[in-house]
C-alpha cells in the first residue's frame, strides 16, 4: 500500500498501492477505505488503474447496478486504450474469455440457461454421498500417514491445501464435468498462475497451454459425449441452441476454475481461523449442528474471492458520493464489504453462533452458480476434518503462512497442520 504523508492517518486523493501488503492482509487498507474513502482509486500489482468500492451498501447495490457492465468486449476496449495499462495485462486467450461471468443480458441469461441445469439444488444434494466418501478417503491416507511416522514426530505435519483442500473440490468437479484425472495438478498450476500477478509471460503461457487442453476436452466430449455436465453443456439443447466452440471452451474453463478455487480457499481460511481460535473450534466439536453455519462464517470472515470479477462504467456512475466516469474498470471488494462495521457487529472476530449472510459469492444475476456445490463441499470437509481428527493444530506460527499472489483470490499457498492423535 501507498505509505502515507506525515502527520496523516489516511489516504487522501491518492491512487493506492495494490501491493505485496495488501495480498498479504487487505483488512487494514479496507478499515481504512471504509471509513475515509469508500470509492477510491488504485492501481493493481501490475499497474492497471481501477476503482475500488469497499462499503457492504454500496458493494451489493453495485452488484446488481447495470451500470456497471462485464461484456469482456467492452473491458477489452478499455485495456486497449491503456497502453500502459495493457502490456502489463496477460494476453487471456480468447478462448477463455466468452463465459457467462464476462458477459450482460441477454448473452448472460442465454449462457447461464444453457449451464444451470446441472447445478440446480436436486443435482447438487444428489452429490452428498460421493463427497462425502471422497472426504473420507482423503482423511484415511491422512491418517495413514500419521500412523506411520508417529503422533510426536515432525513429519506428522502435513499440508492442508495439498492433502486435502486441494484434492476434494477438485476431484468432485472433475467428476461432475467428465474430465480425466491425469492433468488435475497441470489445471491447478495454470489456475494459479493465470488468475495471479505474475508476469504477463507467465500468465500468457499459463492460458495457451489451458486452452489447447481445454479445445481438446471439448472437441472429445462432442465427438464421444458421455453422462456428465460438461457433455451436456456442449451439446445442442432441445430448442436447438448450442454454445460455440470458442463459448464452450471458455464455459469449461469457467466451470473448472469457479468448481475448485473458490472451496480450496474456503476450507483453508476456514480451518486457519478456527486454529487460531481454539474456542471457537471447541463450540464446533461439541455442536456439529453448527457447522452449515460456520461455514457462512468462514465465508464472511475471509472468503475465497476477495474482489469480484472486472466491471466497467458503461456510463458515469455515483457511489457513496463519488463520480466513477465512463470507461472506468470497477472493482467490487467483496473481502471489505463482509467486514463492514455497520452491517455486521464485531466483523473481524470469528463467532460459528452468527448465523448472517454474506457476499462471498456475489448478489444479483452474477451470483455464484456452484455456490449450493462449494457450500455443500465445505460443509462435508469440516465435519471429515473435525470427525477424524481430535487434535488439529497448525505446524508454526500464523505470521509464517504466506498468501496466494492474487487480488481475485484469498487463499493460503500452504497450511500446515498437525493431525494430532
Amino acid at each position: 500500500m501507498t505509505s502515507t504523508a506525515p502527520g496523516r492517518t489516511g489516504y487522501g486523493d491518492q491512487v493506492i498501492q495494490l501491493d505485496d501488503s495488501f495480498t498479504a492482509d487487505p483488512h487494514v487498507l479496507y478499515e481504512l477505505l471504509r471509513q475515509e474513502r469508500p470509492v477510491a482509486q488504485a492501481r493493481m500489482p501490475l499497474g492497471m488503474r481501477i476503482w475500488l468500492v469497499t462499503r457492504y451498501d454500496d458493494v451489493r447495490a453495485a452488484l446488481v447496478d447495470p451500470r456497471l457492465a462485464k461484456d469482456s468486449g467492452g473491458l477489452n476496449e478499455i485495456f486497449e486504450r491503456r497502453t500502459h495499462d495493457a502490456q502489463h495485462r496477460a494476453r487471456l486467450s480468447q478462448e477463455l474469455s466468452a463465459h457467462m461471468l464476462n458477459s450482460d443480458p441477454p448473452d448472460h441469461t442465454r449462457l447461464r440457461r444453457l449451464v444451470s441445469r446441472g447445478f440446480t439444488a436436486r443435482a447438487i444434494g444428489r452429490l452428498r454421498p460421493r463427497i462425502e466418501q471422497i472426504a473420507a478417503e482423503l482423511t484415511e491416507a491422512m491418517a495413514a500417514r500419521l500412523a506411520a511416522v508417529g503422533s510426536g514426530a515432525d513429519a506428522a505435519a502435513v499440508d492442508l491445501i495439498d492433502a486435502f483442500a486441494f484434492p476434494l473440490p477438485m476431484t468432485v468437479i472433475c467428476e461432475i464435468l467428465g474430465v480425466p484425472g491425469g492433468r488435475r495438478y497441470d489445471f491447478r498450476a495454470w489456475s494459479n498462475t493465470l488468475l495471479s500477478s505474475a508476469p504477463m509471460e507467465e500468465r500468457a503461457a499459463s492460458a495457451a497451454a489451458m486452452a489447447q487442453y481445454l479445445t481438446q476436452l471439448v472437441a472429445d466430449k462432442r465427438a464421444h459425449p458421455g453422462e456428465d455436465v460438461l457433455s451436456a453443456v456442449v451439446a445442442a439443447s432441445e430448442d436447438a441452441d448450442q454454445l460455440s466452440d470458442h463459448e464452450a471452451v471458455s464455459m469449461a474453463f469457467l466451470l473448472l476454475v469457479a468448481g475448485h478455487e473458490t472451496t480450496v480457499n474456503l476450507i483453508g481460511n476456514g480451518m486457519l481461523a478456527l486454529l487460531r481460535n481454539p474456542g471457537q473450534l471447541a463450540q464446533l466439536r461439541a455442536d456439529p449442528s453448527l457447522v452449515p453455519g460456520a461455514v457462512e462464517e468462514f465465508l464472511r470472515l475471509d472468503g475465497p474471492v476477495n474482489l469480484a470479477t472486472m466491471r466497467f462504467s458503461a456510463e458515469p456512475v455515483t457511489i457513496a458520493g463519488t463520480e466513477i466516469p465512463a470507461g472506468e474498470i470497477v472493482l467490487l471488494a467483496l473481502g471489505s464489504a463482509n467486514r463492514d462495521p455497520a452491517h455486521y457487529e464485531r466483523p473481524d472476530e470469528l463467532d460459528v453462533h452468527r448465523g448472517t449472510g454474506n457476499l462471498a459469492f456475489g448478489h444479483g444475476i452474477h451470483h455464484c452458480l456452484g455456490a449450493p456445490l462449494a457450500r455443500l463441499e465445505g460443509e462435508i470437509a469440516f465435519r471429515a476434518l473435525l470427525d477424524r481428527f481430535a487434535d488439529l493444530e497448525l505446524a508454526g506460527e500464523p505470521g509464517e503462512l504466506s498468501w496466494r499472489n492474487s487480488t481475485l483470490f484469498r487463499g493460503l499457498d500452504r497450511l500446515p497442520v498437525r493431525l494430532g492423535r
